[in-house]
């Protein structure tokens, strides 16, 4: 196996934040380190900031993506901005096409929109928030289609041309997310980038990335497939430390988190590299939901000083 020179800028590394509400923190203080944490990641190299979306869950404070990378944009240069994801069963094409055009005007070139089928909470809130989810679903190769269109600024209702306003030069870039087989033909199918979430599923990822590869539909849209791999990663000085501040995380059952990268930074940093090449992929996006804010941050550190010192 041929080994390839790793830097962060060959790695695309990016942050995914679902901006967790730790114990004895109020909603305010989320959302401050999800700033806090942005800004350091830009500084520290890495690539791309994302946020999650997920409808009342105790844990998180992160119900409206759009609405927080207004605010990340603000405090920030150049790091990319991105939906992971926005749950595009819960709302109008042109609602969230309207949301990202805005945002790519007030951010040319910084502005990516990762979707997603997923509910973001339980059956009630999803009821709640916009009714018969699985119907939503059921619909959701229409949606996509009507979505697409007013990207591309081609929708029409009833035969009028309709505009999800105002229209930036450049548009956000699309991506589909997904833990499984249908997320990968959805985005194969409309000619999206695909971002396989590793840290939460117990499909191979190898797999799910062929399949998207193999089924791609090349288009003006893109015209050959991107992938990202969304990895879950907890770093610290010493293994020891990693392993402990690891078991302290409750995201996902124990043989989802049997597939995180838990270690030093060399460790990490190896397996890092040894991913890139088996899964022919470039970039990857890092969940580290250390439930203490401090280390979560001295995590993404010490993963970003480590590459780029090789």
């Amino acid at each position: 196996m041929q080994s390839r020179s790793l830097s962060i800028k060959s790695l695309n590394l990016g942050v995914l934040d679902m901006v967790p509400l730790l114990p004895g923190n109020r909603p305010e203080q989320a959302v401050q380190r999800a700033g806090e944490l942005a800004r350091r990641a830009e500084a520290w190299g890495y690539t791309r900031y994302w946020t999650s979306e997920h409808h009342d869950m105790e844990g998180l404070a992160s119900s409206s993506p759009e609405v927080l990378l207004s605010h990340i944009g603000a405090l920030t240069k150049t790091i990319q901005l991105g939906a992971g994801a926005i749950l595009l069963p819960h709302y109008s094409p042109v609602k969230v096409a309207e949301w990202f055009h805005l945002l790519a005007a007030l951010y040319p070139g910084r502005v990516e929109l990762g979707l997603g089928r997923a509910p973001g909470g339980g059956p009630h809130a999803s009821m709640a928030l916009s009714g018969n989810f699985l119907q939503h679903v059921a619909e959701l190769p229409q949606t996509m289609e009507a979505l697409l269109a007013l990207l591309e600024g081609t929708y029409e209702y009833e035969q009028v041309p309709v505009f999800a306003r105002p229209m930036p030069e450049q548009p956000p870039a699309l991506w589909m997310l997904g833990t499984n087989r249908k997320s990968a033909e959805y985005a194969a199918r409309y000619s999206t980038g695909y971002v396989f979430g590793q840290f939460m599923s117990e499909h191979n990822a190898q797999e799910m990335l062929n399949l998207y590869r193999s089924g791609f539909q090349p288009s003006k849209r893109m015209d050959k497939p991107r992938t990202m791999v969304a990895i879950g990663a907890v770093c610290a000085s010493t293994n020891e430390q990693a392993q402990q501040w690891a078991a302290q995380i409750t995201l996902g059952d124990p043989a989802m988190r049997a597939r995180w990268l838990v270690g030093t930074p060399s460790d990490i940093v190896e397996r890092l590299h040894s991913l890139q090449v088996e899964y022919d992929n470039d970039e990857f996006l890092l969940v580290t939901p250390i439930p203490d804010y401090e280390q979560r941050l001295d995590s993404y550190r010490l993963i970003a000083e480590a590459v780029q010192a090789i």
